[in-house]
């Protein structure tokens, strides 16, 4: 009896952070790996990076969500970390290297002029919709869809050539570690969503 409660007193401490730490993952954030080139200068490959689930998604949100039926060369458990450019019931379009939301220019500080110029375009959603087959009527973001790109535009796998990302797709907002990165880095990052 005496050793049953002895090994109860170190098996149920142990079980109950067990289960904090499952709850901590599965609701609030959880720790994702940057994959390839496609935000840089902001993120670089095989850096580690945190997702809060429960944080608001706003214009210029750095999200993770699951590609797997959003693009269509995604194999089953693959996650993005794109740019949110476009909410639901936004007009995105792309002329000479600025990005315009509902006929806005969108200041882009995060990257440099040659990455915001290199690899554009000009386009509209209708445009891309109907070049890429995603959706040859589609002129705004859809109701529970994002409109997202990579930071490196020249490289980046995404909206423009597979359209929208579903709400219920997203991971979480992506939030760079203070201990990490440059401040610059983790500012365009964590601090430039409106």
């Amino acid at each position: 009896m005496q050793k049953t409660k002895e090994i109860m007193s170190w098996v149920v401490p142990v079980l109950i952070g067990l289960a904090i730490a499952f709850a901590i993952k599965a609701f609030v954030f959880t720790r994702v790996r940057v994959d390839g080139p496609s935000m840089e200068p902001n993120l670089d490959n095989a850096e580690k990076v945190v997702a809060l689930k429960p944080a608001k998604i706003k214009h210029l949100s750095v999200i993770v969500f699951d590609a797997y039926g959003e693009d269509p060369s995604a194999k089953t458990h693959t996650n993005y970390v794109k740019r949110v450019i476009g909410l639901p019931g936004d007009k995105v379009a792309s002329k000479n290297g600025y990005l315009y939301v509902n006929n806005k220019k969108i200041k882009q500080s995060f990257i440099s002029e040659t990455e915001r110029t290199s690899g554009t375009g000009n386009w509209t959603l209708a445009s891309l919709g109907k070049q890429n087959g995603w959706g040859k009527h589609v002129t705004v973001v859809p109701k529970g869809k994002y409109f997202v790109l990579g930071d490196h535009r020249s490289v980046s796998n995404d909206s423009r050539y597979w359209g929208f990302v579903d709400k219920d797709k997203v991971v979480g907002v992506v939030k760079v570690p203070f201990w990490t990165s440059t401040k610059t880095k983790r500012a365009n990052i964590n601090s430039v969503a409106y």
